[in-house]
């Protein structure tokens, strides 16, 4: 019944009516696998199958106005107009799927996206920690595990080790460098399973992340070791911020202009100090996991983004939600 009413509000076209006049909307996304079910244990639900995806592109380039990110903060800088119902994609991560699956429908498609990559992963041939986490709670034959602060956490079914997982994620998000890597290795340790070498194959060579950018694709930064920025030491925070662009720019030869925080665990994910580090690093602007649209006047370095639904038509519901002043 709820479908029915939404495809009925959506045909009227009642929604654009009450539009505020937003700018442009920035979808996020992560995955994009024929298989999702593969390789759930360690990405888990952020993974869009490959039809999914397309689908999705195919109604972006048919109703709506894809832009590309540069084009949204020039908008911005300038207060120049953009297309109405213009609409940004982007994926955090950068897993190796985004260089296979994603830009060929991409640029079939002529949709230009961001790439913000984390690089440590990249360096180090390693998944980002939340899904070396994931892995390790869900392939763990063990009934029990003992937090950092000597609190037991029941590991007898599905439920119970998502919660264990849960709580070892609010203690590595507040981690960075070399301190979080040890955190890991050590939950690894005592669960006794850890991430199949094989696995680092999910993560981007420079090579493919090359390949985004020579075709016309935005790289940025998702920062060196996905920490919660908002929760790190303030000389680290930075340093996640200008280690990752600089590498970035020699690997590349292009500048780094563009950055998205992580939201590994805990909220706020970001604040004022955070927007300043950035803007004194060199960025022209920072994505965020806030939900919204972005509006003439928003801060260019605190932009807020729009999760997609698995299927084209949610998908067009939270567009003309988003675009209308709604919560999506």
């Amino acid at each position: 019944m709820k479908d029915l009413a939404k495809r009925a509000i959506l045909a009227s076209g009642a929604l654009r009516l009450i539009s505020p006049g937003a700018t442009a909307a920035i979808l996020m996304y992560h995955s994009v696998m024929p298989e999702p079910a593969a390789h759930s244990d360690s990405l888990g639900g952020i993974i869009h199958s490959e039809s999914e995806f397309r689908a999705q592109m195919e109604l972006l380039a048919r109703d709506y106005h894809p832009v590309s990110l540069n084009e949204v903060v020039d908008g911005l800088n300038s207060q120049k107009d953009l297309p109405s119902r213009s609409v940004v994609v982007t994926f955090d991560d950068g897993y190796t799927d985004n260089s296979e699956v994603a830009m060929p429908i991409l640029n079939q498609l002529g949709i230009p996206a961001a790439f913000y990559v984390t690089v440590d992963c990249v360096e180090q041939r390693k998944l980002p920690w939340p899904s070396r986490l994931r892995f390790a709670f869900r392939k763990t034959k063990l009934r029990a595990w003992v937090d950092s602060r000597g609190a037991a956490w029941q590991l007898d079914d599905s439920d119970s080790r998502e919660r264990a997982y849960l709580v070892s994620c609010d203690d590595c998000c507040q981690l960075s460098g070399k301190v979080q890597e040890d955190f890991v290795r050590s939950v690894e340790e005592q669960v006794q399973a850890a991430v199949p070498g094989d696995l680092s194959s999910l993560i981007m060579s420079y090579d493919q992340i090359r390949s985004l950018a020579q075709h016309g694709h935005i790289v940025g930064s998702h920062t060196m070791t996905h920490p919660n920025m908002a929760y790190i030491p303030e000389q680290d925070a930075k340093a996640e911020l200008a280690e990752s662009k600089q590498r970035l720019e020699r690997e590349l030869k292009v500048t780094i202009r563009h950055f998205s925080y992580p939201c590994p665990a805990m909220t706020p994910h970001w604040n004022e100090k955070t927007v300043a580090q950035s803007r004194s690093v060199g960025y022209d602007s920072a994505v965020t996991t806030n939900g919204g649209v972005t509006r003439c006047g928003d801060n260019p370095l605190s932009l807020k983004r729009i999760r997609p639904t698995k299927t084209a038509e949610g998908l067009r519901w939270n567009l003309e939600c988003a675009f209308a002043g709604r919560a999506v």
